[in-house]
């Protein structure tokens, strides 16, 4: 599959206006985006903890990670980002794909967007007995 490229706005969940808009690779094997840090941290976003990644040649390396709102053909979520080195290609991570319902079609090397969101079932259970996970009651079904 070729390079996947798409337009990213970044913002700050707690003041909108600020944001940073950049081209971002689509990478279908990272799970969260990376941003360049100084790019989060001039629009206010600050690390919020670390989380363990594994990089692609087995090295697991701990990363600054924080919340932003990501922004891409015309759809909008809240999102884990990891802080990059200042000058890393931003990475779009599947989640934030998935979260809107759009994907990668490999032949006319786009994004594309589904008919509706994927909700997929639960631990391989059949549609009559699945179980469904209520917010309040937990496995409900």
């Amino acid at each position: 599959m070729g390079i996947v490229q798409v337009t990213v706005e970044v913002c700050n969940p707690g003041n909108p206006d600020k944001r940073w808009e950049g081209l971002f690779l689509v990478d279908t094997g990272s799970i969260d985006c990376m941003v360049p840090g100084n790019r989060l941290r001039s629009i206010g976003i600050e690390p919020r903890g670390k989380r363990t990644y594994e990089l692609a040649d087995g090295t697991e390396v701990a990363m600054d990670v924080g919340v932003a709102q990501i922004e891409f053909m015309g759809e909008c979520i809240g999102s884990t980002v990891i802080f990059g080195k200042d000058d890393v290609e931003p990475i779009l991570g599947v989640t934030a794909l998935e979260s809107v319902g759009i994907e990668v079609d490999p032949q006319n090397k786009r994004l594309k967007r589904l008919p509706a969101v994927r909700l997929k079932k639960f631990g391989g259970f059949g549609a009559k007995d699945s179980a469904l996970i209520h917010p309040t009651q937990g496995f409900v079904g």
